[in-house]
């Protein structure tokens, strides 16, 4: 059982690398890129998501691809700051605060991305074997299914078992949580996947 004392001396120290990793993963690499492209408020277009996904619609692989890169890199950055200042309890906090900030920036009023591209820097950050899990699991659903949503839902659906059988059991249950919140994210998707109406990757519609 934790100690009381230890937890509350601590307490400060958790809100602020969950603050700090918040700030890092509110920032709206998307927006901000399409944006110096030239194609106004993303918002506005596709979903009106802010993630590459979404970028991609633009017709602009570049700016996706960098928006990809830019969107899991602060979610690398975050727990890898906190790794160099504290113990794993840090690196978690740190982990969950860039994954709320990607999901509900307070300057969007709080509708950001689905978190897929910054679920990934956060795993790299902390256990980059379970990322190469991660990665042939998403390439082989893809490839069977076609459905790039799917793909992600049951590679994150995995990752936190793949941690536990690493006996990375800190992190497995930190992604358990952002796992949750990855497919509460996805909810639209899922019902697209349930009614056959997702678009497949390759395909238009």
């Amino acid at each position: 059982m934790p100690d009381p004392i230890n937890l509350a001396h601590e307490l400060p120290f958790y809100l602020l690398w969950l603050a700090i990793g918040y700030f890092i993963g509110s920032i709206p690499f998307g927006l901000v890129l399409a944006r110096l492209g030239g194609y106004g408020d993303i918002r506005a277009i596709g979903s009106g998501n802010i993630g590459a996904t979404n970028v991609l619609r633009t017709g602009n692989k570049k700016l996706a691809a960098l928006t990809l890169i830019c969107d899991a890199l602060k979610g690398t950055l975050a727990v890898f700051i906190a790794s160099r200042y504290g113990p794993g309890d840090f690196i978690v906090c740190a982990g969950l605060g860039v994954f709320l900030g990607h999901l509900f920036p307070i300057w969007l009023k709080f509708k950001g991305g689905k978190g897929v591209a910054t679920y990934l820097g956060v795993l790299i950050g902390v256990f980059w074997p379970a990322f190469i899990a991660f990665a042939i699991i998403w390439l082989a659903v893809a490839l069977i299914t076609r459905y790039s949503s799917l793909s992600a839902l049951i590679a994150t659906l995995a990752t936190p078992f793949i941690l536990r059988g690493f006996e990375a059991f800190q992190y497995s249950e930190l992604f358990f949580v952002l796992t949750l919140l990855c497919w509460i994210k996805h909810h639209e998707n899922i019902k697209r996947l349930l009614n056959r109406t997702e678009n497949q990757i390759g395909k238009k519609g």
